[in-house]
């Protein structure tokens, strides 16, 4: 298992340093020419070219095919090597050691750090661990590509399944077993987003001509990973005081609090087990999962609606290989490019072009098309997450322009030309995933009734909101500040939503019967008139957000180009480039978690659950780097009292946020012991179902086939054959099924026809299942015996043993 560590650090360094020279070339406005980008950026284009490759026939889904897409994607870097000369680079890595310091020693130290933590809880078990690896095992086995969905045969994977593949990629190439890959994909990717992190904060502080001596800029860059990927939000302290007993009285014999009644975080209302203590802990629960729950919604009849409001550490704690911590290191890259795209633009001294003559202008650049990739990727990684760095990267683009001439109406119809030619050309780029996916999303939906409370919105982002709302002030007082345009801005943007909320509202109650059934109650005038209540009479979210927006704004319109123009940038007046993105990507947070105040996604859930969880889960990624950078730049700030007390201040927060990870930490890995130390995702079975197991790892080995085997409901131990082995099943957990293909069509009668085999007692029965989905292998283990009692002298009767251990039996079809 060493080796296995070994290998996929040795693998994910060697994309980085394959693809460092082409991004020397294509971003020399960056301090570090992209070097702490090149890992994500070299995995991201070794995968694509070994994807798309094997999407065309033209490679097999192999270690060959891999490695012949590692050769692909590294003839760009031997092209841009050969344009900028070794010696070039060689010379520049030998005046920055420090930055090629911080980019390996962040991603050594993190990626090690994290391999420990997972081989003390590896279990590929609970939530939606099992589906994760199905994927990863699917695509190691599938012949070609699409690969086949592992819990539905004879379908292809509709999801975007590109961090998969990217996982599936290391493991071909490392020879690593797809239960292990899927704890070195957690602790790879978690040093991915740390170094990637670390850099982008670089950056943004090495641009600035006037940063202060005795700060060492390297080690401020440390505050990105500690933000994104440590800092937590506030729960975490909340359960401390809460186990402790603050807040709690004892009336009439038994403890009452008006403080966390008030609160209303669920289980935090209920009274703490004694005898108190700081550790958190819950009874009969899990106390560290609260924190991904602290919003709540209600719907007009007063019942609770659940809302998901993850972020980076709980994901890292959770364990999950979900498609939101897959994404984030490539999502850190589609930030950098941005940086760069806002740095250059800002430089040019031509007077600004018609949208034709922009475009072409800027499609000649290799920058531009490496975009194209990263952007396009982002869709087939963590879909909603492609128009939000395409918005991104157009308002970089925007921001820079503003910032060369001011606001002028034709840069709205060149930033529109631009974000639509990306965007399409993002989508061409990954068209074989798109022509065989489908999505449960139905359209925008107004959020009425549905809103997030003032408390809780600070619980979710103080850690973040503090640092970067006394920055922005401060920086806002010092441009000097246009208060009443941004405030008109701000104000303009929250109106409007909400009353373009109001109006789609107003259509959806003239069918009153489908409003009640959408919010849970009654429909008709009672519907507005309860939105518009609930949300002046609890207007602390909107108000943050609005604070939030004008200060955001202010900072952005207090900045215009230093004097100079282009020579001035060229000499190191970049102060404004990297305070003017930082404010970018904070105006950029409080649109995320804006939107969904007033709109959501439709889905099957009905409810605002996964759009909270998908915009808040980026605003923290985009508000955390935006944070790291006002804490930099807050620390650096002059010395004295108020700033000293600033600092104290900032401290204690962060100390706050902190408690999170500590305990969290502390109880996942069982106190940090080392005692049964493993990255095998299996050995749960090897403990509670060795029969099992051994049937499993035969199957992992046989011929390519369908597997059938019980069905369960989701979140459980069922589909566990083709989770493990690759194989393709005839149907693993419907619920999922139904949500990635937006409905039970594809399903049909599978789980009827499931049982039907194993409980059917005329051989007639079973040969039809078997034949109807071209059924190669029978497995009888522990959960069919116990769901269905199937009997395997049944199956003897008319079926040959290929595998036996135990209590589990594999029966083998044969061919017709």
């Amino acid at each position: 298992m060493i080796l296995d560590v070994l290998f996929w650090y040795l693998a994910i360094l060697a994309a980085g340093w394959l693809a460092f020279p082409l991004l020397y070339r294509l971003l020399p406005c960056l301090p570090d020419r992209g070097l702490t980008l090149a890992k994500p950026a070299g995995l991201l284009l070794w995968g694509y070219a070994w994807w798309l490759l094997t999407s065309f026939h033209i490679l097999e889904n192999t270690a060959g095919g891999v490695l012949v897409g590692l050769v692909v994607a590294g003839a760009f870097s031997a092209w841009a090597l050969r344009r900028e000369g070794g010696a070039s680079i060689r010379a520049w890595l030998g005046e920055n050691r420090k930055t090629v310091w911080l980019a390996e020693g962040v991603f050594a130290v993190a990626f090690l750090a994290w391999v420990w933590v997972r081989g003390t809880y590896p279990d590929v078990a609970g939530t939606e661990k099992p589906m994760e690896l199905a994927f990863i095992n699917a695509i190691l086995r599938s012949p070609a590509f699409p690969p086949h969905d592992p819990w539905l045969s004879g379908y292809a994977i509709s999801y975007y399944y590109f961090g998969y593949a990217l996982t599936a990629m290391l493991a071909h190439i490392t020879g690593t077993p797809g239960e292990v890959a899927f704890n070195l994909a957690l602790a790879g990717w978690f040093a991915l987003s740390a170094a990637a992190a670390s850099g982008l904060l670089y950056n943004l502080l090495a641009l600035r001509k006037d940063r202060a001596s005795g700060h060492n800029v390297h080690a401020l860059s440390l505050l990105a990973p500690l933000f994104l990927l440590i800092v937590s939000n506030l729960e975490g302290f909340l359960e401390m005081l809460h186990a402790r007993g603050v807040f709690w009285q004892q009336q009439a014999g038994a403890l009452a609090s008006p403080f966390w009644n008030w609160l209303g975080i669920q289980e935090l209302v209920n009274p703490p087990a004694q005898p108190f203590s700081w550790v958190p802990e819950r009874v009969g629960g899990i106390w560290w999962w609260r924190a991904s729950r602290v919003l709540q919604d209600f719907d007009f009849s007063g019942g609770p609606r659940e809302i998901i409001d993850e972020f980076p550490f709980f994901s890292y704690l959770l364990g999950d290989l979900h498609p939101h911590v897959l994404a984030m290191p490539f999502v850190l890259l589609a930030v950098g490019l941005a940086l760069h795209l806002y740095v250059r633009e800002a430089a040019r001294s031509e007077a600004p072009a018609s949208e034709d003559v922009e475009i072409l202008r800027l499609a000649r650049m290799g920058e531009t098309w490496l975009a194209v990739i990263v952007l396009g990727g982002l869709a087939f990684l963590n879909t909603w997450d492609f128009p939000i760095y395409l918005a991104l990267y157009g308002a970089a683009y925007g921001l820079a322009a503003f910032r060369r001439v001011g606001w002028q109406w034709p840069h709205l119809t060149r930033l529109a030309a631009l974000v639509v030619a990306l965007g399409l050309a993002g989508i061409a780029a990954y068209l074989p995933f798109y022509l065989g996916f489908q999505s449960q999303a139905g359209g925008l939906l107004p959020s009425l009734v549905f809103f997030t409370r003032g408390v809780h919105l600070w619980v979710m982002f103080a850690p973040l909101l503090v640092p970067i709302g006394g920055w922005l002030f401060i920086r806002a007082r010092r441009g000097p500040a246009d208060w009443k345009a941004a405030g008109l801005l701000a104000v303009g943007l929250v109106a409007g939503l909400w009353l373009l909320s109001m109006l789609m509202g107003l259509v959806i109650v003239t069918r009153s019967e489908a409003a009640a059934g959408i919010y849970g109650g009654a429909g008709g005038s009672a519907l507005i008139v309860e939105a518009l209540t609930r949300r002046l009479t609890q207007p602390g979210a909107w108000l943050t957000l609005l604070a939030a927006l004008i200060l955001s704004f202010a900072a952005l319109i207090s900045q215009r180009r230093p004097a100079g123009g282009a020579e001035a940038l060229a000499e190191g007046a970049h102060s404004a480039e990297s305070g003017s993105f930082a404010a970018l990507l904070a105006l950029v947070g409080a649109g995320l978690v804006l939107f969904p105040e007033f709109f959501y996604l439709r889905d099957q859930f009905g409810w605002r659950m996964n759009t909270i969880f998908k915009f808040y889960y980026q605003a923290w990624i985009v508000w955390s780097l935006a944070a790291a950078y006002a804490s930099a730049r807050l620390w650096q700030a002059r010395q004295g009292a108020l700033a000293w007390a600033g600092r104290a201040a900032w401290l204690a927060l962060l100390t706050a946020a902190l408690a999170y990870p500590t305990f969290g930490l502390w109880e996942r890995t069982r106190g940090f012991d080392p005692a049964n130390w493993t990255l095998d995702g299996a050995s749960h079975l090897a403990r509670f179902a060795p029969d099992d197991l051994a049937a499993i790892q035969w199957l992992r080995q046989a011929p390519y086939g369908v597997v059938v085997e019980a069905v369960g409901g989701s979140y459980s131990g069922y589909a566990r054959a083709a989770t493990f082995s690759g194989l393709p099943g005839v149907l693993g957990w419907p619920g999922h099924e139904s949500q990635w293909r937006g409905g039970a069509k594809e399903m049909g009668s599978r789980e009827p026809d499931i049982e039907q085999l194993y409980r059917a007692r005329r051989w007639e029965q079973a040969q039809a299942v078997l034949d109807r989905y071209h059924v190669r292998y029978v497995l009888v283990g522990s959960l069919e015996k116990s769901k269905y009692g199937a009997v395997d002298s049944f199956f003897a009767r008319y079926l040959p043993v290929a595998f036996q251990s135990g209590q589990a039996t594999v029966y083998e079809v044969p061919e017709h």
